[in-house]
């Protein structure tokens, strides 16, 4: 394995302009060195990594497919360290090139997702936005901690040490049925809406027997009646639009999908304990002005979308 202290990590730049210049002289002008110098670097790069890299010729230079590979993870590393460089001497979100990537399992992700990409591209147009709504991935807390994944917004709680959290907005469980439902007509109590009507929802992403919300439990202490499970919330109310069953989601989802799918909160119910939705991430971005600036534009996107 390669011993990064025998790395002389100011040549890594060299080779950078080398191999996208294909060329020893364009590379020189580009670092403001002389040729021979670039020559040098190149050269005790090469007994580094004991491969000739490129491979000249009257045109300029090929890179080995060895120079290739570095190059590939070179990249996105320099990239890196120059925004962390550059950002340390302060965040100005009009010129940063900075990179998040945010995880948003939560029914509400796609929208949250589309409301952030253009907020970026007023406040922020060089920063760049990469975004995972899967379901509940297993690596989640691991990534935060990490740092791979910069920040998530859930109703399902992470308590690894190492993480922050913020309630962004509360939500809570409702029925929907299609316009004109007889459900909607009536004077309903949940103990019948259970009895009478048949149910479409969410393939469960925990035991619900064993989610930590107890809000979740108490649906399943109803036992309702479950004609059908789907993958995602958006086939549920395609489902409810289409049929006589009820549909079991959140209320955040209902609200939206009311103007588009026209389906409808299903009145007479009790209002069942609040669902906290949470923004996560790592403790040690709380501080960082970059990450303070991502935070503020998430509460401001859950604000719009649940208003």
């Amino acid at each position: 394995m390669l011993n990064l202290r025998s790395v002389d990590l100011n040549l890594l730049p060299v080779f950078e302009a080398a191999y996208e210049e294909r060329s020893l002289s364009r590379a020189a002008v580009r670092l403001s060195m002389t040729q021979p110098a670039v020559s040098h670097a190149l050269a005790r790069l090469r007994h580094t990594f004991r491969d000739d890299l490129f491979v000249r010729h009257s045109r300029g230079m090929t890179p080995t497919p060895i120079a290739d590979a570095i190059y590939g993870r070179l990249g996105d590393a320099l990239g890196l360290v120059r925004a962390a460089v550059g950002e340390s001497r302060g965040f100005d979100p009009r010129v940063s090139q900075r990179h998040f990537t945010i995880a948003i399992p939560h029914p509400m992700g796609p929208m949250l997702a589309l409301n952030l990409i253009g907020a970026m591209q007023s406040a922020a147009p060089n920063v760049t936005l990469a975004f995972s709504t899967r379901s509940r991935p297993m690596e989640l807390e691991r990534d935060l901690v990490s740092g791979r994944t910069d920040l998530s917004v859930d109703w399902l709680a992470l308590k690894r040490e190492g993480l922050v959290d913020e309630t962004l907005f509360d939500d809570r469980i409702v029925f929907v049925a299609r316009k004109g439902h007889p459900s909607l007509r009536a004077r309903n109590t949940l103990k019948a809406l259970v009895a009478r009507w048949k149910f479409v929802r969410l393939r469960p992403r925990v035991n619900l027997d064993e989610t930590p919300l107890e809000e979740l439990r108490a649906w399943t202490r109803l036992n309702p009646a479950i004609a059908l499970e789907v993958s995602e919330l958006l086939e549920v109310l395609m489902v409810v639009s289409q049929s006589e069953l009820l549909g079991i989601v959140p209320w955040s989802l209902a609200e939206r999908a009311r103007p588009i799918l026209g389906v409808q909160v299903v009145p007479g119910m009790p209002r069942t304990g609040a669902i906290p939705v949470r923004m996560v991430w790592r403790s040690g971005s709380t501080a960082d002005p970059a990450h303070k600036f991502l935070r503020e534009h998430v509460r401001r996107a859950a604000r719009t979308i649940v208003a």
